[in-house]
């Protein structure tokens, strides 16, 4: 038995009903692949491992920016070095086998396959490539680099209609519900995909969803979320989340609603000590998820003090007698579909 053939045999998906994050598996949704430019034809390097493959389909797809300079050069050229630059950076600075993310969109619209044989294995429809582009979501998510930061700035109207287009073919390939679009910060304490394109996610639902000839409600395509924190934030959530870092040993922390470096050194320390990924002072998707623990009310304590400061004193009154995820959600303005 070769490397392949174990590569396949991981993780097999059991036939029929529903697919986790999906459509019912006899409803297949159609939508036509957009011209994508294979690895051989924008000059890739050979992947230096074999890339692994799972015998499953993802359950979502992740939106990320590349965050380098929002070009005007929206020639193919222009895709190709792109993709190339990617490819060295992910080979040669972060020592992976291969570019991270299965496809990345040009400012121009082109798309690239990023990872080998994801191109592939998308239009066979069944399994799944492993991706490097959000630890704990690389085997179930395909990763989408948009090319740009759009942390100010929309996207251009080329590459907003291809990732639109791109999104609905992979989600008719897989049966993915357009709903199951997310953005990396969803998952991590990153800006990615930047401040505007994460807003314009709910959009893109609803673009995917009309392109396959279906409608989800406008509150469907909205999803709950955490909040994303940095220097220079400040205001309630702020003071909240400090309540919940002393509730979590930060003992340091002063409660003052305003994120300094004092608070983000702290948020390093806390990432460092847990074990996470990304030690970058944001409290984002990941960080938020260990930090807002379940708080049963009349506990007291810094965490129920972080309750309060979101609800207010009379407004925790109303709230049930333990605060969990979808909960905490609410409280900080996040909260949506699940």
């Amino acid at each position: 038995m070769s490397r392949r053939d174990v590569l396949l045999g991981g993780l097999a998906l059991a036939g029929g009903g529903i697919l986790a994050g999906g459509l019912e598996s006899d409803q297949a949704w159609a939508a036509a692949s957009p011209p994508i430019i294979d690895c051989a034809g924008w000059g890739a390097r050979p992947n230096s491992r074999v890339v692994p493959i799972w015998n499953q389909r993802p359950v979502k797809i992740l939106v990320h920016h590349t965050a380098t300079p929002n070009v005007a050069d929206f020639s193919r050229g222009a895709a190709d070095r792109l993709a190339r630059g990617i490819q060295n950076f992910h080979m040669d600075r972060r020592g992976w086998l291969d570019t991270g993310q299965h496809f990345t969109i040009s400012r121009g619209g082109f798309v690239l396959e990023g990872r080998h044989r994801s191109l592939e294995v998308l239009r066979i429809g069944k399994r799944q490539v492993e991706g490097a582009h959000c630890t704990g979501q690389n085997v179930v998510a395909v990763g989408i680099e948009n090319e740009g930061t759009y942390t100010a700035a929309d996207p251009p109207a080329e590459l907003w209609n291809r990732l639109r287009e791109m999104c609905a073919y992979i989600c008719s390939q897989y049966a993915i519900r357009p709903t199951e679009i997310f953005g990396h910060r969803d998952f991590k304490d990153t800006a990615c995909p930047g401040d505007r394109l994460y807003g314009m996610l709910p959009r893109l639902r609803t673009e995917v969803a009309g392109a396959l000839g279906r409608r989800i409600e406008s509150r469907s395509a909205i999803k709950a979320s955490w909040p994303l924190l940095r220097v220079a934030d400040r205001g309630p959530t702020v003071l909240a989340a400090q309540y919940l870092l002393r509730d979590a040993g930060m003992a340091e922390v002063v409660p003052d609603g305003r994120f300094g470096r004092p608070m983000a050194d702290a948020v390093r320390s806390y990432q460092a000590a847990n074990g996470f990924e990304e030690v970058n002072g944001m409290i984002g998707g990941e960080s938020w998820p260990a930090l807002a623990r379940p708080v049963r009310r009349g506990e007291g304590g810094d965490a129920e003090r972080a309750v309060e400061t979101l609800a207010g004193r009379r407004g925790a009154e109303s709230l049930p007698d333990v605060i969990t995820a979808p909960v905490w959600q609410n409280l900080l303005g996040t909260g949506g579909a699940p």
